[in-house]
């Protein structure tokens, strides 16, 4: 599937704004504004950030693996792959909450964002898993 007819599958296009969540979150978390440095922080919190971001940004290049492939097997493993991220997601969010992240309200909404697109995943999933 091309990129431009991946855009009109409506669980990439929820991955992308929950891409974009989790970039507006870990930028406000990290006092390191360099988000492509965040790995190499010994900081906690943006330990966790870079955590979501990389999860994030999976999501959508797993989505695209699972469209453009036939192989049942290789669909299994990818959606699989995309629900521990949003467990492991969800996590963070907890992990931020715990360590001194005062407002919660903005964790909040990136668990909203994930409890949206998690719907959307659902729905995707069961079709491209009966496709075969």
């Amino acid at each position: 599937m091309s990129s431009q007819n991946l855009r009109t599958v409506p669980v990439y296009r929820k991955s992308l704004a929950l891409c974009e969540m989790s970039r507006e979150i870990a930028s406000y978390v990290t006092l390191n504004k360099d988000l492509l440095l965040l790995y190499k922080s010994n900081n906690l919190k943006d330990i966790i950030a870079d955590a979501i971001l990389t999860d994030a940004i999976l999501i959508p290049q797993k989505i695209e693996i699972a469209e453009n492939t036939n192989c049942r097997r290789e669909r299994l493993k990818t959606t699989g792959y995309i629900s521990i991220m949003l467990r492991n997601i969800s996590s963070y969010c907890n992990g931020l909450e715990h360590h001194g992240i005062k407002e919660k309200e903005y964790l909040n909404l990136l668990r909203d964002e994930v409890i949206t697109f998690r719907r959307s995943f659902k729905k995707w999933r069961k079709s491209i898993l009966n496709d075969d």
